[in-house]
């Protein structure tokens, strides 16, 4: 991966000691530290009752339990007031790029929850969005040249370029990128985040809305500062495709994510999944990590809790996305069964009952964390195993030439099937014999991590 790059940037970031800050600067972690985690997005406002990096900061060693390495905090910064929807306001509407949002806490807190993560061998990322501020940012007055203007002169909100309708993102002021001055105070309050308060990265939010060339630039002078693990809110088939995305550690498996909607809801079957594996294999570079999840902010609050639309499935899939390759996100309370859309701009809160789901995320980070067929790794092979089935799905992982399979039945219904692997094997999830045979049957969305 681009790791070897990074390295060598900062040693020599160590060795110039350009700048103060640049002296402060650690960065004890690489994409090979985090390879047996997953990666949690940390909504901090509805995270607990406090809605407070504080708040959220004393769960911390749970999460590392659970096999967390790579927090994800959604956006942090002073929300606009100016057209903003419901009491508090969306999160993506920016007003102040180098500010922290009060309801949330100060520079302070937000520093003790940076120090809390590394202390725990954690990267913390936070969430940035270039598309668009909100109309209470300075630049609105200081800078109008900076956004997108309509025929009459007037700053707009998005437009959909396929439509050329908005989007209806009333809250929010589309920002121009052809203006270079624009480009460069963007990217300089993100070198500011780095410098100033040690993150270790950035989610970039519809990273696939702003130009290859302005990634490019982007990623160029952050990597100077130090190495960064960075994911985009895109994929290779949105505006952009893999040029873009692969400049990035990590983009969405969008493609996956809709699939198994389609699969829990009876429009497609197991045979889906298994096409988009081999299609995203010839597709993307072999070192780009793809974020395999059944939940996030958008999908909870606008698509439907996990359990509206995954019904019986819903621990099948994520199941699954421990196993697919790429690394598999938590959104915040998966873990502990959230069934309620959490509010977009009012306060909310995460019920953290101890419901089975807790045992079962915790069952699926050791076996993460003690299987190195699950890890990232350039030596690991991920394959398929062709079955007669196409409502079931046998998948393998091999590191030094030890495997792990899984199997599982993407289906309401009884499935048999044949496969070419047979034997006696330990169903790690209950650490069960099971006996894999010419032929067997599944119930209806059972799974198997399986190890002889």
């Amino acid at each position: 991966m681009r790791n070897i790059l990074f390295v060598f940037i900062f040693v020599l970031i160590n060795a110039c000691k350009e700048t103060p800050q640049a002296s402060k600067i650690k960065n004890p972690f690489s994409v090979e530290q985090i390879s047996n985690g997953v990666v949690y997005e940390v909504n901090i406002r509805q995270y607990s009752k406090e809605g407070t990096f504080d708040g959220f900061r004393k769960d911390i060693p749970k999460l590392k339990a659970l096999g967390v390495k790579v927090l994800w905090l959604m956006p942090i910064h002073p929300i606009s007031k100016e057209k903003r929807k419901g009491e508090l306001g969306s999160y993506y509407s920016v007003s102040d790029y180098k500010g922290i949002n009060p309801e949330f806490g100060d520079a302070e807190s937000f520093d003790r929850l940076v120090q809390t993560a590394h202390d725990n061998d954690l990267l913390l990322i936070i969430d940035w969005v270039a598309n668009h501020t909100g109309w209470d940012h300075p630049w609105i007055t200081a800078n109008p040249d900076f956004y997108t203007k309509n025929d009459m002169g007037e700053i707009t909100d998005p437009i959909n370029p396929e439509t050329g309708e908005p989007w209806g993102w009333t809250d929010v002021a589309d920002l121009n990128f052809d203006n270079l001055e624009m480009q460069d105070q963007m990217i300089s309050a993100m070198e500011y985040w780095v410098r100033e308060h040690n993150i270790d990265g950035f989610r970039f939010d519809a990273a696939h809305g702003c130009p290859v060339n302005f990634w490019k630039k982007t990623m160029e002078r952050l990597t100077k500062i130090k190495p960064l693990f960075t994911i985009a809110e895109s994929d290779g088939y949105h505006p952009g495709g893999f040029e873009l995305v692969e400049l990035f550690d990590m983009s969405y498996s969008w493609r996956g994510h809709h699939i198994m909607n389609e699969i829990a809801q009876k429009h497609k079957t197991a045979k889906a999944i298994l096409d988009n594996i081999r299609t995203n294999t010839e597709d993307y570079a072999s070192n780009h990590i793809l974020m395999n999840f059944t939940s996030n902010h958008d999908e909870n609050s606008w698509g439907g809790t996990v359990f509206e639309r995954l019904g019986e499935s819903v621990k099948t899939f994520a199941a699954l996305t421990y196993f697919l390759p790429g690394m598999p996100l938590i959104y915040n309370g998966q873990e502990y069964g959230l069934n309620k859309r959490l509010a977009f701009f009012e306060k909310d809160f995460i019920e953290k009952d101890q419901t089975d789901f807790v045992d079962f995320y915790s069952q699926l980070a050791a076996l993460k964390k003690k299987h190195p067929q699950l890890h990232l790794a350039k030596d690991v092979r991920f394959s398929i195993i062709n079955s007669s089935n196409t409502n079931v799905v046998v998948l393998k992982r091999t590191k030094n030439e030890k495997s792990l399979y899984f199997i599982a039945n993407l289906s309401e219904k009884e499935q048999a099937i044949e496969t070419p692997i047979t034997g006696s094997f330990i169903s790690l999830m209950d650490d069960t014999k099971f006996i894999l045979k010419d032929s067997i049957k599944l119930a209806p969305w059972e799974y198997h991590f399986l190890n002889q």
